[in-house]
């Protein structure tokens, strides 16, 4: 089990960029595969951006070519950097883990608000 806790959400204006990062305590983060999901007001929680242990990347359609998920095992850390920023984009964001033989996410974290203006 990891605990998570996410920083870096605000408030910016369209076309900007911000960087969301998730903390992670626990041993296991190196062994987890990791991903992005937010949730917008009236709307189902999407899974945004997702990375497996190894590093392996995926993204919504919504989002390729404009987000890059990563990862700092070292630093028991994960990050969402954002560019091109839209008011669609506006949700809370929350990160979470799962071990890699589990298909689902088991560990969340409490959420980061991020508001694009347009």
């Amino acid at each position: 089990q990891v605990q998570l806790v996410e920083s870096g959400g605000g408030w910016v204006q369209a076309g900007s960029s911000l960087r969301v990062s998730c903390a992670a305590s626990g041993r296991s983060f190196s062994s987890y595969a990791m991903g992005w999901f937010r949730q917008a007001p009236g709307k189902q929680r999407e899974l945004v951006a997702a990375i497996s242990s190894g590093g392996t990347t995926s993204y919504a359609d919504s989002v390729k070519g404009r987000f890059t998920i990563s990862r700092d095992n070292a630093k028991n850390t994960m990050y969402l950097q954002m560019n091109s920023l839209k008011p669609e984009d506006t949700a809370i964001y929350y990160c979470a883990g799962r071990r890699s033989d589990s298909q689902s996410y088991s560990d969340w974290g409490q959420g980061t608000q991020v508001t694009v203006s347009s």
